[in-house]
């Protein structure tokens, strides 16, 4: 499983979880110890100004753990509605692309499937990643203006 951490100006943490693992609290929560670290390397001044993550209800993204750190680091959460795809931006922008870039491929292991990953990221335009995040404004006011109803059927 890949975890991709980014922003208006790319990808900041590609986290890959070892086949066999699983996703816990405490795994994530040292996830987000690496994306603090690559937040501090890759957006210089980021982590004073204040992060602000999306992510989903999933069990180890609302656990008390994960919520301790989150609230230790005063990382604010931009809130996601249960089932709502259309307004995570790596769901309507990030997945969709890299699924039809992968289709087909076939890899020899699971480094060389990493080495892909990255090389995509790598070699994307950063308007990509610009227009993907700048559209989420857009997507809630679709979402408030139906009521809550899916912004794309």
């Amino acid at each position: 499983m890949a975890t991709v951490f980014w922003d208006a100006k790319g990808v900041i943490l590609l986290d890959i979880l070892p086949q066999g693992h699983c996703i816990n609290a405490a795994r994530y929560c040292s996830t987000l110890d690496r994306l603090k670290e690559a937040i501090r390397r890759k957006r210089p001044g980021l982590l004073r100004r204040g992060v602000v993550l999306q992510h989903d209800n999933a069990t180890p993204h609302s656990a008390n753990l994960t919520q301790q750190w989150l609230q230790r680091y005063g990382w604010e959460i931009l809130p996601h509605p249960a089932h709502s795809p259309d307004l995570a931006p790596s769901d309507f922008h990030l997945f969709g692309p890299l699924k039809r870039y992968l289709g087909g491929m076939a890899f020899d292991s699971e480094d060389d499937l990493i080495s892909e990953l990255r090389n995509w990221f790598d070699n994307l335009d950063v308007d990509f990643f610009r227009v993907g995040i700048n559209s989420l404004l857009s997507r809630w006011q679709k979402c408030i203006d139906l009521h809550g109803d899916y912004v794309e059927k």
